[in-house]
């Protein structure tokens, strides 16, 4: 983990509402996993906490976070130019450890997919993805291109406006019979990961799961508390520290 004065190569909006960051780094921070975030300042001193973000590509020395327009900080973020410099803290988390699995499936819903693109980048040509992402309507769909590159793609939409009309969910309980899947990877809002662990469940489904929560951070390193989440066994867990990544049925959600 370092903090690096980092250039902005590109910023520029890629869906309704989402953005993706592309940051030159000065030095290499080591090896970063698909599903660890960075912690990137607005450039303004009066927002003197960073925003908690994606990692969605590694190229070289250029990392692409993807975010969306929230609130005053990212609104900021997005006014950013290409040439200005911003601080970042990264690699944060544990990010998605696939361990020997070849067939996996990826379950994303909205800006949950950003930190599952850089696992499918990561393994590219390693292992076979079996991609369902879903977003509300068309206008919001985005790295489509990304998730293409690792093997089968659903994308849904709850309107039906592309692709599969629903969730993510959904779409891959209506194809899991047929991909073998030895792993399955998710990240989205707290009610689709619900929705996925009471699939799971229902539909007698034994396939690991690895799930990556979204959490309001503060510090982004485990000091501040502000993320804690409960863990099934009673305990608690710091979702920037001990996760974002945990196995679905260590976590309540």
């Amino acid at each position: 983990m370092k903090e690096l004065l980092a250039t902005i190569k590109e910023n520029k909006k890629i869906a309704e509402g989402i953005w993706a960051i592309t940051l030159t780094l000065p030095e290499k921070v080591g090896k970063i996993k698909g599903g660890q975030f960075a912690n990137l300042s607005v450039g303004d001193d009066s927002f003197p906490l960073k925003r908690p973000l994606g990692i969605c590509s590694v190229q070289g020395d250029d990392i692409t976070l993807c975010y969306q327009l929230k609130g005053d900080g990212t609104r900021r973020i997005a006014e950013k130019k290409a040439g200005e410099k911003l601080s970042v803290l990264l690699p944060l988390g544990n990010g998605f450890d696939l361990g020997d699995a070849k067939n996996i499936a990826v379950i994303g819903g909205g800006v949950g997919i950003f930190p599952l693109a850089a696992v499918v980048e990561e393994h590219l040509g390693k292992r076979n993805f079996y991609s369902y992402i879903g977003f509300r309507s068309a206008g919001y769909a985005c790295l489509e291109d990304m998730f293409a590159r690792g093997g089968r793609l659903t994308v849904a939409t709850d309107d039906g406006s592309i692709g599969f009309k629903g969730n993510a969910v959904q779409a891959f309980l209506n194809d899991y019979k047929n991909i073998g899947a030895d792993l399955i990877i998710s990240c989205g809002p707290p009610v689709m990961l619900r929705a996925l662990k009471a699939a799971l469940a229902g539909h007698g489904i034994a396939t690991k799961c690895l799930v990556s929560l979204e959490e309001r951070m503060g510090c982004g390193i485990g000091a501040c508390l502000v993320c804690v989440c409960k863990k099934a066994d009673g305990g608690n867990a710091r979702v920037c520290k001990d996760g974002p990544v945990f196995g679905i049925e260590e976590v309540e959600l």
